[in-house]
């Protein structure tokens, strides 16, 4: 359940018809986001730029800020000749550009439509990936072998309503030693009002078991609209993302906030080197990112 340019972004929600505290079942909420994640991708196959991958070299700019940002913590500094699965996949997109810097990659999504066009691209491209269709709730029961690598990026674990059992994933799909990345949201982003005129909380920042309704025909991506419209998120406070981690055993490396987003969250945010950040004088208030880089002992 991906989001964003080249993965997996909230965007800009403008949400007319939210409602706070909906009461749904997982297994209802995760059929109307299917709906609303397959109507997506023809919209995305036209908007993501994947002519850019007719370069050999084009990584995206998703997956080359994270490979900067775990470099220092792979054997010898690269991907090269690991094994590495790429939660959430959505098209591709970053899955390809983590093959191109020399990972083995296995991408994981829940759309059947989004991973038959990942498998076009990389086919293209004469890449080289597994992909996989499940429930990234339950990947490891789905996805064979085990890896030296799992990667999240970026806007993903909103859609998920128990981290617990998406860290126990996470930890069952590492070899010891192995590294979990992942670069999202930052929640106290996400707790804002993208369309107040200043920095206004609007939404919940900590979780109570219950989602949040989205009523949106558009996505974060081209100028289409969706047929399928409601969406369903959950909000994650980051002590609840860093626990459920620690709790599925893996040792906390490194813990950063960043100030940029790789998609424009609010109208009022300005496009700077690397994505968009809030005008300057606001810039230092709030992270828009969080990254976690953490190990399996």
């Amino acid at each position: 359940m991906p989001h964003g340019p080249g993965s997996h972004t909230s965007g800009a929600r403008y949400a007319p018809g939210m409602s706070d505290d909906a009461t749904i079942g997982w297994t209802d909420a995760r059929e109307a986001n299917l709906r609303n994640w397959e109507d997506r991708v023809p919209l995305h196959e036209a908007a993501y730029g994947l002519d850019a991958y007719d370069d050999p070299a084009h990584l995206g700019s998703v997956v080359e800020h994270d490979l900067a940002a775990m470099r220092p913590f792979l054997p010898g500094g690269t991907l090269r000749g690991l094994d590495l699965c790429h939660l959430q996949c959505h098209i591709g997109t970053d899955t390809i550009g983590l093959a191109r810097a020399g990972a083995r990659v296995t991408g994981v999504d829940f759309s059947p439509s989004a991973l038959a066009s990942a498998a076009r691209l990389a086919e293209k491209h004469g890449v080289d990936a597994t992909w996989v269709e499940c429930d990234v709730l339950d990947a490891a029961a789905h996805v064979a072998g085990d890896f030296d690598v799992v990667y999240t990026s970026i806007g993903a674990i909103t859609w998920l309503d128990d981290l617990d059992q998406w860290a126990a994933q996470v930890a069952a799909l590492l070899r010891p030693g192995g590294l979990f990345y992942i670069r999202d949201g930052h929640p106290a982003l996400y707790a804002l009002d993208e369309e107040a005129d200043g920095l206004v909380t609007r939404y919940r920042y900590f979780g109570d078991g219950t989602a949040q309704a989205w009523d949106m025909t558009t996505t974060y991506a081209g100028d289409g609209t969706v047929d399928h419209a409601r969406t369903y998120e959950w909000p994650h406070p980051l002590s609840e993302t860093v626990n459920a981690l620690l709790g599925a055993g893996l040792r906390l490396e490194r813990l950063d906030e960043g100030q940029t987003l790789p998609w424009r969250f609010s109208a009022r945010m300005e496009e700077v080197p690397g994505g968009w950040a809030w005008p300057e004088r606001e810039r230092a208030l709030i992270p828009c990112t969080f990254t976690i880089v953490a190990r399996r002992a």
